[in-house]
């Protein structure tokens, strides 16, 4: 049995596999209608959720399957106490996986370690988002035909961003891979990936401030929201949510071909002007989202 904490708990051709399989699934989607009949999803959501959560249950629904769960922490025994290992515990008598996301870094590790189904991390804090990641990584293998030799503007809260921080981790397995960080210096890349991830890995990276400064030479963008719930004062927050605002004017300085990627909610850091624009792949990447969770289902699953 195996479970997903990271991006990289799936090797290059795992990764492969399941991308082909996504890729499959959208092609073929009345092939997959009754692959988990009879199977139960348990969704674990100790914090708010609508992409992640539903994408999830659309998935498992898509395959033949059903769901149960709950959709915050004050809906669960964790109002009274209870302890995620504890939960998980019980899950594991009423379903056959599970989807965990938590406020805390490291809960869904804590789970995968109780538990006798295949655990998946669906976002633990500021740490890892790993199947936001493989949404990620779909999106454009899926629309660019490959993973290698693309230079990646990763854009706004870098230091609070876990889908950022998977994103990077998951990348720099590939070749010709360089990173355009653009964030304001309050909230620029942490040191452990700067230092730990991309320098010890040889990874060729520039941290700018100026958007308009990057984006010429992008292939991707990847535009991220000021995360409200990670910042520990308003004022701090206010002063940061609108560092970055992508607009028409803006993409007027970008290549015709490169792809706006943003993991949403988005607040006001896309222009709605910019959604007509064919670069404009976001709401096409949550649709990415259902096919690749649907691939991690059926694999997991498999493997148990």
């Amino acid at each position: 049995m195996r479970h997903l904490m990271s991006p990289l708990d799936l090797s290059v051709e795992e990764l492969y596999d399941l991308l082909a399989l996504a890729n499959d699934i959208e092609q073929n989607p009345g092939k997959y209608a009754h692959a988990c009949d009879g199977q139960k999803l348990a969704t674990c959501f100790y914090e708010p959720s609508t992409r992640t959560r539903l994408s999830f249950e659309a998935a498992m629904l898509n395959l033949g399957g059903s769901v149960l769960g709950f959709a915050s922490a004050d809906s669960s025994s964790a109002a009274k106490g209870e302890s995620v290992s504890d939960t998980i515990r019980v899950i594991s008598c009423y379903a056959d996986i599970c989807a965990i996301r938590h406020p805390k870094e490291g809960a869904a590790l804590v789970a995968s370690s109780k538990s006798s189904i295949p655990v998946i991390n669906a976002g633990d804090g500021g740490h890892q988002h790993p199947t936001q990641t493989l949404t990620d990584l779909l999106t454009i293998y899926s629309l660019k035909g490959r993973l290698n030799g693309l230079t990646i503007g990763l854009c706004g809260d870098l230091k609070f961003g876990r889908t950022v921080h998977s994103l990077i981790h998951a990348l720099i397995r590939y070749s010709g891979i360089r990173f355009v960080l653009i964030s304001p210096e309050e909230l620029k890349i942490p040191s452990y990936i700067r230092e730990d991830v991309l320098k010890r890995n040889n990874v060729p990276f520039t941290e700018l401030e100026r958007l308009e400064d990057a984006m010429p030479e992008l292939d991707i963008l990847y535009m991220t929201r000021v995360q409200k719930e990670r910042f520990f004062n308003e004022e701090d927050y206010v002063r940061m949510k609108d560092f970055y605002i992508l607009t028409k004017d803006k993409l007027t300085l970008a290549k015709e071909d490169m792809l706006v990627l943003h993991p949403l909610p988005r607040v006001n850091e896309i222009s709605v002007e910019v959604d007509d624009d064919p670069r404009a792949v976001y709401f096409k990447q949550a649709q990415y989202g259902v096919y690749v969770r649907m691939a991690l289902i059926l694999t997991l699953l498999k493997w148990r």
